[in-house]
């Protein structure tokens, strides 16, 4: 049948990259490595370490999920082959929507698999910390860092991932001035790199009488969380610590006490602030962590294209800075200014619908970051 022929046409042109997204993956050795960590936990005294086993743990089932994920696709693959041939061989035309639902399945589940080899950084594993600064715009630029707030955490949830508010300053009349978020989940980090940098919005603004026309800016700061004991001294003269009450609307437990912890570290002039845990030694400890963080990235960095790989590069708040501009008047469009990936569909992007930014983002990097050079909306 011609329908059957076009399926298996199109199935075959994957055969290649599956192989090669196989071998980049280097199953044997994984499943080489899943045999250690099993060697390892059936040694006496494995648990007597509760933190690092936890590791071994956590390792052992990412890695068997891995290597389980790209063997329920080769057996989809498969399963596609011998559904064609059975059509076939039957002349059934009502196996026809079944056969294209499971290679629309596989091409999604492939795609997926194939992104995530992209993901080989050596912090990409890692939980992410964003914090989202407004910029130029006022009350609207505040406005519009509660939306990405709204827009990073409603995408966590649809990954499955957690998400903890570390730290906000609300704005005056609406939003937020500032606000730190931690995003907790494989990989996290990795995909969500690609939002560093200043994003910028167009619309017609709810806060102008007049209705007219608004740009507003919000800079995006991404950072691993990582989690192991950083072995980084800290003088304590490098830097201040303040101590104030959290921020909040009120209720029972907010601005009772002050446990609110702000660390600025004087030689880099890095500021991190945390007023989320539940005792100042709590918070204190978080941003202790996310200083000692940025600390060993900055460090880590031989030269700024480097510095720019990891930490991202948050360019100035305000207009020529962007790395993607959101438009939602006098028409709906988004668009990235670096790999020129868009879409017109402004709702889903701010439900949390970013995956086609960072998937483009990852091939992006991966091909060693070409300008694009595609018109740029104004």
């Amino acid at each position: 049948m011609v329908a059957l022929d076009q399926i298996k046409y199109s199935l075959n042109q994957f055969t290649g990259p599956l192989k090669e997204v196989g071998d980049s993956l280097d199953l044997p050795a994984k499943k080489l490595r899943v045999e250690e960590i099993e060697g390892i936990m059936e040694e006496e005294g494995f648990w007597n370490d509760a933190d690092k086993a936890q590791k071994y743990m956590k390792e052992l089932k990412n890695l068997k999920d891995l290597i389980a994920e790209y063997n329920d696709i080769k057996t989809r693959y498969e399963d596609i082959e011998t559904l064609i041939e059975m059509g076939n061989e039957e002349n059934d035309e009502s196996m026809i929507p079944e056969i294209e639902a499971e290679f629309e399945t596989f091409k999604n589940e492939f795609e997926e698999l194939r992104l995530s080899t992209l993901l080989d950084g050596e912090f990409d594993k890692c939980n992410a910390i964003l914090t989202l600064h407004a910029g130029a715009g006022g009350t609207e630029a505040c406005d519009w860092a509660s939306m990405l707030y709204r827009l990073y955490s409603r995408w966590a949830e649809k990954k499955g991932y957690s998400v903890e508010l570390l730290d906000f300053l609300e704005g005056d009349e609406a939003g937020y001035k500032s606000v730190t978020l931690q995003i907790n989940g494989d990989n996290a980090y990795g995909h969500l790199k690609s939002e560093h940098g200043v994003h910028r919005l167009v619309r017609m603004s709810p806060f102008n009488a007049a209705g007219k026309r608004q740009t507003s800016f919000v800079s995006c700061d991404v950072m691993p969380d990582i989690e192991e004991n950083l072995d980084i001294d800290i003088p304590d003269d490098d830097i201040r610590i303040d101590i104030f009450r959290s921020s909040g609307a009120g209720g029972q437990k907010v601005n009772k006490t002050s446990s609110a912890i702000r660390i600025t570290h004087f030689p880099t002039g890095i500021v991190v602030s945390c007023q989320n845990e539940r005792s100042q030694y709590q918070n204190k400890d978080k941003a202790m962590q996310i200083l000692k963080s940025k600390l060993l990235l900055l460090k880590q960095q031989e030269n700024l294209e480097k510095t720019a790989d990891i930490r991202g590069e948050v360019k100035d708040n305000n207009f020529g800075s962007q790395i993607r501009s959101y438009f939602l008047q006098p028409y709906t469009m988004i668009k990235d200014l670096r790999t020129g990936a868009e879409t017109s569909n402004a709702n889903a992007v701010l439900d949390g619908g970013i995956d086609l930014f960072i998937n483009s983002y990852l091939k992006w990097l991966k091909q060693g970051c070409p300008p694009y050079k595609g018109a740029i909306p104004e």
